[in-house]
């Protein structure tokens, strides 16, 4: 489904081309972009990043599309050793001067500190190369041309489009019995993909709190 089609799509099923509705599908339309990925953790939305630590700074910037880290890495020399993930109040308690690196000291743990960066410890004591595995937050198809796609609209056409009418009508304050019906199909929709994203296609990472749920 194009980009086209979905807007043309929810103006038929909602029998609505009303200019201000019309004007507020794109807002619609990545409302329910953002909230199927905030549900469902799905494999294609999968990526790497590389990164290179700052000798005697703790901090390593955050893909600005970062949504949820999988793993990170950093190389020392030829060895690539991953960093356990840890909550930023435990660096700090265990790490409690950010300044202190030995010579070459090589970060063991990050935790994630901001939006905008990774706290590392112990704080690195050279430039070492970092790759990061995250789920990241895909480009909506809003922002592409009317003939455009995305994974969403290919292979998740039926949420996409239920949640873009729950969206719709709860924008036009339809009533309660037609809205009841659009968010059965959207929740049926999406328990199909979280099949797919969170069980049949659930690949490995490392260390175990990977989401998983019963294939049926």
């Amino acid at each position: 489904m194009t980009y086209a089609e979905l807007k043309t799509a929810i103006q038929n099923y909602l029998q609505n081309t009303e200019s201000t509705f019309v004007s507020s599908l794109d807002t619609i339309i990545k409302q329910v972009e953002d909230r199927i990925l905030n549900v469902v953790q799905l494999p294609d939305f999968r990526k790497n990043q590389t990164g290179t630590t700052s000798s005697s700074n703790p901090y390593l910037q955050i893909p600005s599309d970062f949504l949820s880290p999988y793993s990170l890495t950093a190389t020392n020399g030829s060895n690539q050793q991953f960093l356990i993930n840890k909550d930023v109040n435990w660096l700090r308690e265990t790490y409690p001067s950010a300044s202190a690196t030995g010579s070459g000291s090589f970060p063991k743990y990050y935790a994630i500190f901001s939006d905008e960066y990774f706290l590392l410890a112990p704080t690195p004591g050279a430039a070492f190369t970092t790759e990061i595995h995250y789920f990241y937050k895909p480009a909506s198809i809003t922002s592409g041309a009317t003939g455009g796609t995305t994974w969403l609209s290919n292979n998740a056409e039926s949420a996409l489009l239920y949640g873009c009418l729950v969206e719709g009508y709860t924008f036009m304050k339809g009533e309660a019995d037609m809205l009841q019906t659009y968010q059965t199909r959207y929740e049926e929709s999406l328990a199909r993909l979280k099949v797919l994203g969170d069980g049949r296609d659930r690949k490995d990472t490392y260390r175990s709190g990977q989401l998983r749920i019963p294939v049926t």
